[in-house]
Order: structure tokens, then C-alpha cells, then sequence
């Protein structure tokens, strides 16, 4: 679980069924990982303690994130600067019992956050970054990282070569896959692919099996969220329309938002193993997970034999009975 928030609101939900709690984000100042606030600190003290009533359970933290990366193509350029963030993370861990961090840079090399500098050296120095990392943390402690789930990420961002042997696992990004600034519909965090250009899960995975990453080290994402889009024509009950983007919707807030708005219509994808809503009346789409698809992706995680199923964000599922349950369930 990728989690956000102060501890009280986190551990209302089903802490026994996670395996990692990602707290998500640290911040990075001049090149020392540290707390945005002390109030930061102390959540991160009260997760560290859930240990002792879940042992099976590692907390981790995470720097960068969707527009939280401004500074690491300059800052990760730098071998000094690699070096201090490294040692310095490592302190804290040992400080604070911390069991790992996993780095969320959208992206080395590629065009991530508008406006944000990105560079062909980035690779490289992503993959130095993760040496100075493994180095300091040793063995004893976890270091994985968060992957866009798409092709061109996964053709132009990270040496895999080089850097799969020295991270415990990578967080595929399987969703988002449609984002935010996209002018046509369609599903976000799908399976499978059956369009030219689509992106998907399973092509995700299958790439990165392609280039001998070991299965067990790779987690699909699955959203607690449902991006809708707005003037949408009624064709194809609105999937693969023009439409410009909305909002997003919390998996907790899916029976409000959908079942008590008049109009909205269930529909599933048999080829993509994704569902979606259509609203005729007012031409609003909409594309997330559910139980059914958490199934469908589970299944996929059993037949590869990946190492599991990871989310954004916790406190966006419903605190009981919701899809960490599902996915609980179907991979135990």
C-alpha cells in the first residue's frame, strides 16, 4: 500500500492484510532525506510501532511522486550529492527503524511532470543513484522503486540490467495508463491491450519478462480511483471517445458518485478485463478497478508468478470489506 496521511487515518484500515506500507512523501533538502514536518516524523514513528502488533508487516517510505521530482535530474547528477542522499538515508533508517525507501522519480530521461528538467544522462545516473543506495542501506534493508507502467518508460528510463539485481522489486505503475491530459477515453489501468498504441499491464509485464526481470520482483498497480472525463459522445457507450478530463473519484466514494447520480451504466471490457461507466445523459465515461478486475489482475499475478499487487493510495479504499480485501483473499 502507497500511503498518505497521519497514522490514525492510515491504521483504520485493514493493516493485517499488507505486506508494505510505502509512506508516501519524504522530502528531499539540498541532498539529505528528511520530514516535511514534525508532524510528519511522528507518523512515521507510529507506523514503525504497527510492527509489534503485525510483524509480517515492513514500512517504507518514499520521495518524489507525480510533480515531487523537480530537482532530481540536477540534484542525482551530481556522485557527492548521490552519496550524501545515500548516507543520509541510510541514518535515518537506522534512527527510526524504518525498513526501506523506494525512489518515485516520474521519470529519468523522459518528458514527466510539465516543465520539469529531464535528460538522457538521467539513466545513467538513476542507475548510479541505486548502486550509492544499496551500498549504504546493505542488504538488511529494502530499496525498490516506482516504474511508469508504460513502454516508452520502460524502453528509455532504467538500465534494467544493471539495476534489477540490486532492488528488492519495482512498483509498476500499471495505471494512470489513460491519464489526465489525454483528449480520448479509455481505460486507465487495464489488463490487457487490443488497440494499436494502447498500453496495458500485461504488455507491461511481458516487456519487462522479455528482457529476463525475474517475475518475482515485479508488482502491478491497481488504482483506488476512477478517472472520469466529461463531453463525451454517446458512441461505443462512450469508451475510445473525445472527452476532456474531470476528476477522480475514490473507490469509497464509487456508490455516491455512480449509484445515486441518475444515468450511470455499468459496462465490462472482455478484451482489456477492465470495467467502465457510461453516462448518456450526461456524457461523463468513467475507467478504474473494481472487484471483478482486482480478480482478473490477481489471476494474471498467479499465472506469472509475480511478486504481488501494490496500490495508490490506501485511503482512498473503503475501510472495510473494499479492494485490499479482494486482493487479499484472491493471492492468499
Amino acid at each position: 500500500a502507497y500511503a498518505t496521511g497521519k497514522a490514525e487515518t492510515i491504521t483504520q484500515y485493514p493493516i493485517d492484510k499488507l505486506t508494505h506500507i510505502i509512506y508516501s512523501f519524504l522530502k528531499i533538502q539540498n541532498d539529505t532525506l528528511t520530514f516535511h514536518n514534525e508532524g510528519q516524523e511522528n507518523t512515521v514513528r507510529q507506523l514503525v510501532a504497527l510492527k509489534k502488533t503485525y510483524p509480517q508487516l515492513k514500512i517504507m517510505v518514499s520521495v518524489g511522486g507525480w510533480g515531487g521530482c523537480s530537482f532530481c535530474s540536477n540534484l542525482f547528477a551530481s556522485a557527492q550529492h548521490r552519496q550524501n542522499f545515500a548516507k543520509t538515508t541510510a541514518t535515518l533508517f537506522k534512527q527510526y527503524g524504518i525498513d526501506g525507501l523506494d525512489l518515485d522519480w516520474e521519470y529519468p530521461a523522459i518528458e514527466g511532470y510539465p516543465g520539469h528538467k529531464y535528460d538522457s544522462a538521467d539513466k545513467n545516473n538513476f542507475t548510479e543513484l541505486i548502486k550509492a543506495l544499496r551500498q549504504e542501506l546493505g542488504n538488511d534493508r529494502l530499496l525498490t522503486f516506482a516504474a511508469g507502467g508504460f513502454v516508452k518508460y520502460l524502453e528509455q528510463s532504467v538500465d534494467w540490467d544493471a539495476v534489477m539485481p540490486l532492488v528488492d522489486f519495482v512498483n509498476l505503475m500499471t495505471y494512470d495508463l489513460v491519464g489526465g491530459y489525454a483528449t480520448v477515453t479509455g481505460h486507465h489501468t487495464p489488463l490487457h491491450d487490443y488497440q494499436p498504441g494502447q498500453e496495458s499491464t500485461s504488455r507491461c509485464v511481458n516487456w519487462l519478462l522479455d528482457k529476463k526481470v525475474p517475475a518475482g520482483k515485479l508488482i502491478i498497480g491497481a488504482a483506488m480511483y476512477a478517472r472520469v472525463w466529461e463531453n463525451v459522445a454517446d458512441i461505443n457507450n462512450g469508451l475510445y471517445q473525445a472527452g476532456k478530463f474531470k476528476r477522480g473519484v475514490a473507490y469509497s466514494g464509487f456508490k455516491k458518485y455512480f449509484s445515486d447520480t441518475p444515468g450511470f451504466k455499468y459496462y465490462w471490457d472482455s478484451m482489456a478485463r477492465a470495467p467502465y461507466y457510461y453516462n448518456a445523459s450526461l456524457k461523463l465515461f468513467a475507467t478504474f478497478d473494481d472487484r471483478r478486475s482486482i480478480q482478473e489482475k490477481t489471476g494474471f499475478i498467479r499465472n506469472k508468478g509475480l511478486g504481488g499487487i501494490m496500490f495508490w493510495e490506501l485511503a482512498q479504499d473503503l475501510k472495510e470489506d473494499g479492494l485490499i480485501e479482494e486482493m487479499s483473499k484472491r493471492l492468499r
